[in-house]
């Protein structure tokens, strides 16, 4: 008994030094988590599932052999974690469940702590639907009231019916649902992606900056609205068009980068 107790004390004081000293200083240093994926015994896709992510997402066809299986691990655990809610009669498939899930791996690869405690369910809506936010018709949102995503199917598969127009609700909405959970929380990642999205919008506010960006046309106008959405459109530029957003505005695609710890070759 006295050597268990000895070799759990050990272990928290292990754990203690790594969590308060050594990540913190290493993140400072590199910008990045120690470590992002360590699954003892990752959770398994059904060959039917995998096959919607090779039918239907890039991402996930360009991943090494073990980060598919990181990637499915993190997929199973987002079905399992979190409820989804069909509205107006539509019935919710294992198609939809992946390519959800998917979306939000995706913009979460890099992140450590890739499930998001601000939302505890996703609701989908087969079209437009009326949303009590602003008593308005909405495609999509994040409404963190009810601890919520919310998709119009519709608009979802639109998104990605056509991967190179910048415009995915999925990654739209997502990229709220990331942004907000980086203000909430204070691990190593969100830490990062917090103070990273500091500096872009302090650099996108100096005039020179200001005036480069919206005489592009690159990002569409609602980009400009608020700071949330600045972080949700130029996500879904750097997943849509990664190469035209590294050529015309290279140093906020490095920013981008850092701030979602996006590691994969584009």
């Amino acid at each position: 008994m006295q050597y268990i107790l000895i070799l759990l004390g050990l272990a928290f004081l292990v754990f203690f030094t790594y969590n308060v000293a050594i990540e913190p200083i290493y993140a400072f240093f590199f910008r990045k988590p120690i470590y992002v994926h360590f699954y003892l015994f990752p959770k398994k896709l059904k060959i039917n599932h995998i096959q919607v992510l090779h039918n239907h997402f890039d991402f996930y066809k360009k991943l090494t052999t073990k980060k598919k299986i990181y990637f499915e691990h993190r997929v199973a655990t987002f079905i399992e974690k979190y409820p989804f809610h069909g509205k107006e009669g539509l019935q919710v498939t294992d198609e939809m469940k992946i390519l959800i899930a998917a979306t939000a791996v995706m913009l979460t690869f890099g992140m450590r702590k890739y499930l998001f405690t601000v939302i505890d369910k996703v609701i989908i809506y087969p079209d437009v639907y009326y949303s009590t936010m602003n008593n308005e018709m909405h495609k999509g949102e994040f409404n963190p009231r009810m601890s919520a995503i919310v998709l119009s199917w519709r608009h979802f598969l639109e998104g990605y019916s056509i991967n190179n127009d910048n415009l995915n609700l999925g990654l739209h909405e997502f990229g709220h649902v990331m942004h907000y959970q980086g203000l909430k929380n204070s691990d190593t990642s969100a830490t990062i992606f917090t103070v990273t999205y500091e500096e872009i919008m302090e650099e996108v506010k100096f005039p020179a900056n200001y005036k480069r960006l919206t005489e592009s046309n690159y990002f569409r106008i609602y980009a400009y609205t608020n700071e949330f959405e600045f972080i949700a459109v130029i996500l879904e530029h750097f997943f849509e068009t990664p190469h035209q957003f590294k050529q015309e505005f290279p140093q906020l695609f490095e920013k981008v980068k850092v701030m979602i710890n996006y590691t994969e070759r584009i």
